[in-house]
């Protein structure tokens, strides 16, 4: 198991039980146009959403901040284990908003590849 696993295990393992609540469809989040703000939405809205809407969210944020950087590949073991590294962070911080617990992931990431 590599260190980076096994600080995912433990914080998973960490992470206080949530009680159950119903899942929330992702257009629940939609203007009336059909547009979700997505600068805005919570994890708490993400840990509440189904899963695969969850992982969709994930895709295009990913997609987004690779467009930001010019970036025109994805490593996709890597967005896989981005996108659960963020809903389990969301499930332990559900007041931020994702692109703030997505800022607080990378930096995390950055700091350990610079050591």
């Amino acid at each position: 198991m590599t260190r980076r696993h096994a600080l995912v295990l433990a914080i998973a393992l960490s992470t206080p039980l949530i009680p159950a609540q119903a899942q929330t469809e992702l257009s629940a989040y939609a203007d009336k146009n059909g547009y979700v703000n997505v600068q805005k939405l919570t994890c708490g809205q993400l840990a509440g959403t189904f899963q695969e809407d969850a992982n969709f969210l994930g895709i295009w944020y990913s997609g987004w901040y690779n467009g930001l950087g010019k970036k025109s590949s994805v490593n996709l073991p890597r967005v896989k284990e981005g996108i659960h590294e963020l809903i389990v962070y969301c499930k332990a911080n559900q007041g931020s908003t994702i692109i703030n617990a997505i800022d607080v992931l990378l930096k995390a990431e950055k700091a350990r590849n610079a050591k």
